[in-house]
Parts: structure tokens; sequence; C-alpha cells
């Protein structure tokens, strides 16, 4: 990760928060004035049949969130993995076994059950059809029930029912972003976050999918299986090997140093712009809903707030018991709790669609990350006397 001097946050990831209420005040601007614009962006795109799978212009956006991220790391890194089981497999089990399903219970407690009349029990959302599905007008699938929007067949289901894939599929995405930055200003171990990234990496490949449509089925949602595996290959394989190969190619002809030096500096920038481009245009659709029920935002912020202290706690009490080290135990509880909130971003979009709540709860993981990051970060820093500062291994 490329830090600045400035506590190891260069200025759009210290200022996150603040680009991305500037994007919510622009999008909803934008879909006042030339609301027409945004919905023609986001039918550029490739069709199975007559439904729209993969938006062209967003495709296009959520690459570059994702190939800055993955052209950092460093997947040599995973063979230290084997120097550090305990804080590993801890991670491992906070980010696979636990993390996933207390999203789930956390979500549809608030969603489905404490704020569902706030929401309005009664408000549907409207998503995409699964790729390939001509279902007949009034097919009911789940909790949802296909109607005709603008001549597309689409899914009517409960607004609170869309959010709550959003927040599925913040939880089952750990992040290998950020994490490196939280590691940093929390004075952990390094190399284990490095290893971390390059494993979770990996894992995404083969758990998301399996995660992903077991928690949307059990929510009553729809399982586009084919959706959710052109998604992993479009959002993390793809730019997961565009970044192995230019990674290599590029050390070997301009060397290591210009590596870091020179092309990293310039692709610093560019994944949280593209991430910004995306949410104005996800704004543009959404803020009709934020005008009429401001507190819609809310409603989905405190279930991931919860969640992220949860799981932070749980992962750094485990670490205590497994007396784990202070520099392994706390990039273990932050990765644990923060999430890759561009690849659930990207999810969202190609399954539900730009307009669609699971989309716009993937945003508000991104409104709440920084601060709520810093926090722990904090916190972290404030506990470091519970655990042996002893470094285990670098």
């Amino acid at each position: 990760m490329v830090k600045e001097k400035n506590g190891g946050l260069n200025v759009f990831e210290k200022y996150l928060t603040v680009w991305v209420l500037l994007c919510i005040v622009i999008g909803i601007i934008f879909g006042k004035i030339i609301p027409g614009v945004a919905k023609y962006l986001d039918g550029l795109a490739i069709y199975i049949g007559e439904a729209p799978v993969v938006s062209i212009p967003i495709a296009i956006c959520l690459f570059f969130m994702m190939y800055p991220i993955m052209v950092k790391i460093d997947f040599g890194e995973v063979l230290k993995a084997g120097k550090s089981i305990k804080p590993v497999g801890l991670t491992l089990f906070a980010n696979w076994a636990i993390k996933p399903f207390t999203m789930y219970a956390i979500s549809i407690f608030f969603l489905g059950f404490l704020f569902k009349n706030f929401i309005g029990s009664e408000v549907m959302d409207l998503i995409k059809l699964p790729p390939g599905a001509d279902w007949p007008v009034g097919t009911i699938h789940g909790a949802g029930t296909v109607v005709i929007d603008s001549g597309l067949k689409m899914l009517q289901i409960p607004l609170w029912r869309s959010f709550l894939a959003g927040c599925i599929l913040l939880g089952i995405a750990p992040c290998t972003a950020m994490v490196l930055v939280w590691g940093y200003l929390a004075k952990g171990n390094d190399g284990h976050t490095l290893v971390m990234v390059a494993i979770n990496s990996i894992t995404m490949l083969f758990l998301y999918g399996p995660l992903g449509g077991f928690l949307l089925g059990v929510g009553k949602l729809p399982v586009p299986w084919q959706a959710l595996l052109l998604s992993i290959s479009i959002y993390v394989a793809l730019p997961l090997v565009a970044s192995y190969f230019s990674r290599k190619w590029i050390i070997k002809a301009k060397g290591e140093k210009w590596f870091k030096d020179n092309f990293l500096h310039l692709l610093t920038p560019v994944s949280i712009v593209a991430l910004l481009f995306t949410l104005i245009l996800l704004f543009s659709f959404k803020g009709e809903i934020i005008l009429s029920k401001p507190l819609t935002i809310l409603w989905i912020a405190i279930p991931l707030f919860i969640q992220t202290n949860l799981i932070f706690f749980l992962t750094y009490g485990l670490a205590k018991l497994l007396k784990l080290n202070y520099e392994d135990a706390a990039p273990s509880a932050l990765i644990g709790a923060s999430n890759h909130f561009e690849v659930a971003i990207a999810t969202a979009v190609m399954i539900f669609g730009l307009s669609s709540g699971a989309a716009l709860a993937t945003v508000i993981g991104v409104l709440i990350e920084v601060p709520v990051m810093l926090m722990l970060v904090s916190v972290c820093k404030r506990t470091k006397h519970f655990f042996s500062v002893e470094v285990q291994w670098k």
C-alpha cells in the first residue's frame, strides 16, 4: 500500500467518508436534473437473452476499482503463511466461518424485524431477473414477483430484503485493500497483513459464490448462480490474473523500486476515483429514496456498525486466548472487521442492478468503513499492553 506521511493515509483514503458524502449529493442532484442519463449508461450492457447482465460503463469503473488493489499484492508472501499458522488460521476462521453468518443474523434482525416498519414493510424494490430466466409475469420466486418495468421483466421484492442482500454481500467479502493501511496505522505485523491479503483474494475465488448463494437463498432472495460466478470471474479473477502478470512483467522490465515508487504512486487514486464515479451513478438512481426517507442510510448503517464491532472484538478476544502477540492480534482483528466493499458493490450491481437497494446497502458500507475502522485502530493502540509485543515472524 502506498502510504503518505500523514499517518499512512493519502488524501483520498483519509477523507473517503467526505468524498462518499459528496458523491451522494452529486448523484442525487444528477438524478434530479438529468434522470435519464444514468439509466441510459446502465442500459449499455452485455445481454444474455433479453436480460442485461453486465453494464459496460459500470464494469469498466469496477475493474479499475479492483486492479489497483490487486496489483499491490505480492503473492509470494503466501508462502510465509506456514510460519504463522495461528494468526492466519484465526483470520480465516473469523472471515469465513463466523462473519458471513453473524452479518446475516444481525441484518435480518434489524432490517427484517426492528426497522422493518421504518423502512416500509410494503415498500418494494425492483431487481434484475437471474440471467437466462424468462419467467411469466406474475411468477413468484422466493420473496419476489415477476413484473414488467419499462418494457423489461424485473423481480419485485420487499425493499428491506434488497437491503439484506447488500449486507450479505458485504459480510462475505473480507477486506484485501485498505486493511493494509489499518494494519500499518495500528503498528501491526505487515508481513501477516500481506499474507492475509493474498490468501483472502485467492479464497474469495472459491468461497464467495457458494456462501453468497447459500445466504441469499436462506433470505428468500434470488440466487443467480450464473451471475455470481460471472461476477467473481470479472471482478476478482480477471483483475487478479491481470495484476499478477502485469506486476511480474513491470518488475522484470523496470525493477521493483520503479514499480513501487512510480507505478503504484500513479495508481493510488485510481481505485478511489473509479469508486466515486460508480457511487455518483448509483445515487442518481436512489436519490428519491434518500430524499423521501433520509433515515434509510441510518437503518442500514446500524447493523453494519454492530457487525463490524462484533467481529473485531470477537477476533481480538480469540487472539488473546490464543496468546498471539499484539503485532499479529491487531491485523487479525482488523482484517476480520473490515469489508471488501469494492467486490460487494460490483457483485450487487451485477446481480441486482445499479438501482437496487442491495447496491445502495453496499455503498453504506463504504460510508461507515473509514470512521469505524479508524476508531478500531485507536482501540488496538490503547489496548496494546494486553498482549505480548514480541514479534514472532516478519
